[in-house]
């Protein structure tokens, strides 16, 4: 992941938001906690979810529609502004009112977040596996900042107050904000049509996960993870302080200790790159995950509470890896960013019934009660999901790294979604070592080349024309002009790329207008590039 400039920004930034989620959502719930106890805390959780859960929909879209990266750029720009008003007024003693609206205002803009990293994330990775290897990367960084962020808000919680967190994780995020500056992404699939209205984008959406089996229990279990993740926000300060006899900081380091459980993970997760078959990890990690709050519910210790709360963690980060990465395989690619911006509000809604129920469990039977049900809840939802959840790991073949890939390409970014999947579909993947050649000057051509992964040099007649990187492609003029190639292109170093037969190459420049304009534009300006290296010199040279 670190080994692709773009996706080292991006993964850096994420630490950052990761880092501010988490320390500034614990850092609220303490404070509305001590305004008036665990009630206040779960109504103050609610108000600040339920316009991220009716946002999250209609802002995912954006990404759908925009390039991704700006999207992300812009969702750090409003959290760190959100979350530097709230600190400001938590510090100065401001109406709390207001700075619950503030926080809530930060936490929607939290929500464009992931959906867009979704989207975006398949489009910067050059090979499958490189895919798998983001979400197992994005997740150890989760993993580290549920520890560290957690951690550092209990330290500036006991020593200033929610207010300095605030503040502090407004900076990291306006940090990410320029990490991610530099890289816009590609555009958006079918860019140059008429989009429609949001509200019938988000519609779609929704029939593809009605119709779509799979994506469903996926989504549903990952629901399931929220409304635990939701239980146990409102439940750490009421464990800590309330059962556990602890001051308030020790919430901010139970929910440390379930993020030392995620970096636990890494050792484990690390092992799913490239794995074809997730689900059988995936259902695991939900086994250590509802099993660790069950023993939990019998027993409350200090010492055991943090054992269990890091198994619990490491099995929520194999669920969180399984889940995104087999859901990115499933869902619709031209709707990548509004199947998860639907996750995302679905997950707000989560939350939020995790923080009410578990405010209600506690009030029935204590905190055993509430241990117990949130323990509970994603063993019934894998029971709830039957065959199909037995069929994903079947039915996640679609090609989203492939397609990311031609997206990046001006040839095939004004394509139709579904004419951009079926093309994913027909490449046929090649690694090449350092100094094969792919093309040789003279032959016959028969296929069109992207590059995924490093450079392959460009010569005519032995003299060098361009050296090409990620992103471009190669062989359209031999395919289009049917002549033989007029250039040799070799492998500069070692090199990932996807061919493109030539009735397939022919099939998509005949089919699309803007796609055959760009085809012959491209061969236009190469076979000039030839001409002149052929054309003898002026007099006088």
């Amino acid at each position: 992941m670190f080994a692709n400039p773009e996706l080292r920004r991006v993964g850096i930034s994420y630490a950052g938001f990761c880092s501010a989620e988490w320390a500034v959502w614990i850092a609220m719930l303490v404070y509305a906690y001590e305004q008036g106890g665990t009630t206040t805390a779960g109504i103050v959780a609610v108000v600040q979810l339920v316009p991220a859960a009716l946002f999250a929909p209609f802002g995912s879209v954006l990404a759908d529609r925009y390039r991704a990266g700006r999207v992300l750029l812009f969702s750090y720009v409003a959290q760190a502004a959100a979350m530097a008003v709230t600190g400001t007024l938590l510090l100065f003693d401001g109406p709390a009112y207001v700075a619950y609206a503030t926080a809530a205002v930060a936490a929607t803009a939290v929500t464009v977040t992931r959906p867009t990293m979704s989207a975006l994330t398949p489009t910067l990775a050059r090979r499958p596996e490189e895919l798998t290897a983001v979400n197992v990367g994005s997740n150890w960084i989760e993993s580290v900042c549920i520890f560290v962020a957690p951690a550092v808000a209990g330290l500036l919680l006991a020593v200033s107050s929610p207010g300095a967190v605030f503040a502090v994780m407004a900076l990291a995020v306006a940090v990410g904000a320029t990490l991610v500056l530099p890289v816009p992404g590609p555009l958006p699939a079918g860019h140059g049509e008429i989009r429609e209205a949001a509200h019938t984008e988000v519609g779609r959406a929704i029939q593809a996960i009605r119709t779509e089996s799979t994506a469903r229990v996926l989504i549903v279990i990952a629901c399931a993870d929220l409304v635990v993740l939701g239980a146990l926000d409102v439940l750490y300060p009421q464990l800590a302080i309330g059962t556990l006899g602890q001051s308030s900081s020790w919430a901010a380091y139970l929910n440390a200790a379930f993020g030392v459980g995620a970096i636990v993970a890494v050792f484990v997760t690390s092992g799913f790159v490239g794995k074809p078959r997730l689900l059988p990890s995936m259902l695991f990690g939900i086994a250590l995950y509802g099993g660790a709050f069950l023993v939990l519910a019998a027993y409350q210790t200090l010492a055991l509470a943090v054992v269990l709360l890091a198994t619990a963690g490491l099995g929520r980060a194999m669920l969180d890896v399984g889940a995104r990465t087999l859901l990115q395989r499933v869902a619709p690619p031209d709707m990548l960013a509004r199947v998860f911006g639907l996750v995302e509000a679905i997950s707000m809604a989560a939350l939020a019934v995790g923080s009410l129920g578990v405010t209600l469990l506690v009030a029935v039977g204590g905190v055993p009660l509430a241990l117990l049900g949130i323990g509970l809840l994603l063993p019934l939802a894998v029971l709830a999901g039957g065959r199909s959840l037995l069929d994903i790991d079947r039915h996640a073949d679609v090609p989203v790294v492939e397609i990311g890939l031609l997206r990046s390409l001006p040839l095939f970014s004004p394509m139709a979604p579904h004419a951009l999947e079926s093309t994913a579909h027909a490449l046929e993947r090649m690694d090449v070592s350092a100094g094969s050649t792919v093309i040789r000057e003279g032959e016959e051509g028969d296929r069109f080349y992207v590059i995924a992964d490093g450079s392959v040099e460009v010569t005519h007649a032995g003299r060098p024309l361009a050296t090409l990187a990620r992103g471009d492609g190669f062989g359209e003029i031999a395919l289009l002009r049917a002549a033989p190639r007029n250039a040799t292109c070799t492998a500069v170093t070692d090199s990932t790329l996807y061919a493109l037969q030539r009735d397939d190459f022919l099939a998509v420049v005949t089919g699309h207008p803007s796609s055959g304009a760009e085809a012959e534009r491209l061969a236009t300006t190469r076979q000039l590039e030839v001409d002149a290296l052929d054309a003898p010199p002026a007099e006088g040279e």
